[in-house]
């Protein structure tokens, strides 16, 4: 029997939160750490691709919509993007690009388990598939619901944040009822990162404390705001590759090494 590849998802329907930035990054990470994985840019914004330098183009739409093969959707990631030859790579990273024509996905699509059904095909020749969500909710959504083994929710420990958290978590319940109909497992919540958290801010500090006290152990250690991020995504590379000593990149591996314990 196959392996069976382990789907995790950045979601949380406010944007702004950093799901892009946590996205790349963490399937960066576990390529680098030593498997093969496929990022999904399901966001019409594209930046999860443009962020790793491979271009905006409508290969998730052609997948889902046109039933294109996952050989001439996905995109190999230069490993120098990724990562630094310090560092160095014991897997593989490779993009499937979206463009502004994932917006038409939801209007093109008759049912939820269309991308269960294209996930499905790559059990044995992926470890991870790690989709890039947008922020607003759609059919497109459901469908994701459907493949998803985990999720992680990045939010900001700010007011309209925390409410996206708290919207998208409903829909994750609702999503559950439709899975279960299917005889599939549990959505796992792997966490909710606090991220872009600034220490001493007073707003931010209450944001935290709110957070923590709703949902307890679900939340993750804040990720601190830092400017390697943006620098970073000036270079079109990971901090990793960008500079793997930096604070951004130290922090970012650590979240790496939580996800392998939720997917192992």
């Amino acid at each position: 029997m196959s392996k069976k590849t382990q789907v995790f998802t950045l979601l949380n329907e406010k944007g702004g939160v950093g799901k892009t930035t946590l996205a790349v990054h963490i399937a960066a990470g576990l390529a680098i750490r030593g498997k093969r994985v496929f990022l999904i840019d399901a966001d019409p914004q594209g930046h999860a691709s443009i962020a790793l330098g491979v271009k905006k183009q409508p290969r998730i739409h052609d997948l889902i919509v046109r039933d294109e093969t996952w050989e001439n959707s996905i995109v190999p990631v230069q490993v120098g993007r990724y990562t630094s030859d310090s560092v160095g790579t014991k897997g593989e990273l490779y993009v499937v690009p979206g463009d502004i024509e994932t917006r038409a996905i939801p209007l093109a699509i008759s049912h939820t388990e269309i991308v269960l059904e294209r996930i499905e095909e790559l059990h044995g020749l992926v470890d991870v598939v790690i989709f890039d969500t947008p922020p607003t909710p759609s059919l497109f959504h459901g469908a994701i619901y459907m493949a998803t083994d985990s999720i992680l929710y990045p939010t900001q420990p700010a007011a309209f944040s925390l409410d996206g958290l708290k919207e998208s978590i409903s829909h994750r319940e609702q999503a559950r009822r439709r899975r279960y109909e299917f005889g599939l497992d549990d959505i796992k919540i792997a966490g909710i990162i606090p991220n872009m958290y600034q220490s001493g801010h007073n707003a931010h500090d209450f944001g935290l404390k709110a957070m923590i006290k709703k949902y307890k152990n679900t939340v993750w250690g804040a990720l601190p705001m830092r400017t390697g991020w943006q620098k970073a995504q000036y270079a079109k590379k990971t901090v990793f590759a960008w500079n793997p000593e930096d604070d951004a990149a130290l922090h970012g591996m650590e979240v790496v090494k939580r996800v392998e314990k939720v997917i192992a």
